[in-house]
């Protein structure tokens, strides 16, 4: 095997943090042996009004499939208890693919060849303006992980662009240090999404081979980071079917609780992505992921951490997000595209970082919230 970098080493310009929340995380999810649960447990759990996280390793259990009825049923009652009928809707903006990370399951990945491109200022701006014409007031900006060609500079020039048409703006880019954290956060974004991809280190580093992603506790600590760099919200998600999905996302859970739990204040929310075949890798799948078990993961973020926002995307199809924004979901992507300024209705500039599964529109998003008995929802967040 060719010699590779550490994975658990820092790299020169890391920030390291004093923080016991990877150590605790780790240890829980280690701890955890899913086929140990009973039914009597997964019963218990439900007849609680707080769960512990034992409860919550309970409900991802095998042992709690036979009752995703009654799990589904509580998971919709917190669900409109702490958001009512509201579902948020947004749409993301991919602003550059260049990586310089190699893993082996994504489509932006450096060794696989696809058409790169990045926008000017311009571009983000045209693109901006015809995503606020569909009346969406919150925007997701994305890139490759290339601090090379995606610098924190461009990524702050796109955060300004966005606060002339967006009330929210979140991001979903390579980690940073605190300070880099809180100049985005001065240029005007609101939260930050990372994808630890999976919790298990050993896997972990046989799926990142090369670049600053292959160092998993750089990236374990990216949301506490951002935290100190005072950004409002932080959200948190493992990709199901890297690993022992019950494994991964007991650990994502938990991580969430803990940072919760050190910062009341901020907004905790989790993505719920499975694996997407990508441009030159279409066998790529979930493997025992199926939408059961996804499901049931949402279902027990819900019951677990009531108060958290969890967004639902387009890797999966039509009809199972229309189903999950009834009971766990409460936010939506709508009008997508993940491929490189794709939103003006023209050739995109550069390839995709998966295929989606649901390519609706806005509003046929919107009315489909509708059908559902929800009230879509386009901000819930005022600037002062």
């Amino acid at each position: 095997m060719e010699n590779r970098i550490d994975h658990m080493k820092y790299l020169e310009g890391m920030e390291v943090i004093d923080s016991d929340i990877p150590d605790r995380v780790i240890k829980a999810m280690n701890d955890y042996e899913p086929e140990s649960f009973k039914a009597t447990d997964v019963t218990n759990a439900l007849r609680k009004e707080i769960l512990s996280p034992a409860d919550f390793a309970a409900l991802l259990s095998p042992a709690a499939e036979p009752y995703l009825e009654q799990i589904a049923a509580r998971a919709k009652e917190e669900t409109r208890k702490h958001f009512g009928n509201s579902v948020m809707m947004f749409t993301p903006l991919y602003i550059a693919n260049y990586c310089e990370n190699h893993c082996i399951y994504c489509g932006f990945n450096c060794m696989n060849k696809i058409h790169r491109a990045k926008l000017s200022p311009e571009e983000i701006d045209h693109e901006m303006k015809l995503i606020a014409e569909t009346g969406l007031e919150e925007v997701l900006i994305l890139t490759g992980e290339s601090r090379k060609m995606s610098d924190v500079k461009y990524i702050g020039e796109a955060c300004k662009i966005a606060s002339k048409y967006f009330r929210v703006i979140g991001l979903e880019i390579y980690p940073l240090n605190v300070d880099e954290y809180r100049y985005l956060q001065e240029c005007g974004a609101d939260y930050v999404t990372v994808f630890q991809e999976t919790y298990d280190s050993d896997r972990y580093e046989t799926l990142h081979l090369a670049g600053h992603k292959r160092i998993f506790p750089y990236r374990f600590n990216a949301q506490e980071r951002a935290i100190m760099g005072g950004m409002r919200g932080v959200g948190f998600a493992a990709l199901l079917g890297l690993s022992d999905f019950r494994k991964d996302a007991f650990a994502t859970g938990m991580h969430a609780y803990l940072l919760q739990k050190k910062y009341p204040h901020a907004e905790i929310a989790f993505s719920c992505p499975r694996l997407r075949p990508t441009i030159n890798h279409d066998e790529i799948n979930p493997k025992d992921v199926h939408e059961r078990q996804l499901f049931q993961v949402m279902c027990a973020y819900r019951i677990f951490m009531p108060f958290a926002s969890m967004t639902i995307s387009t890797r999966e199809r039509a009809g199972f997000r229309d189903h999950v924004i009834g009971v766990a979901a409460t936010k939506i992507s709508a009008g997508v595209s993940t491929g490189i300024g794709g939103h003006s209705g023209e050739e995109e500039k550069g390839d995709a970082q998966f295929i989606i599964s649901d390519p609706r529109t806005v509003d046929e998003v919107r009315d489909a919230i509708k059908a559902m008995g929800c009230q879509p929802v386009f901000n819930d967040y005022v600037r002062v």
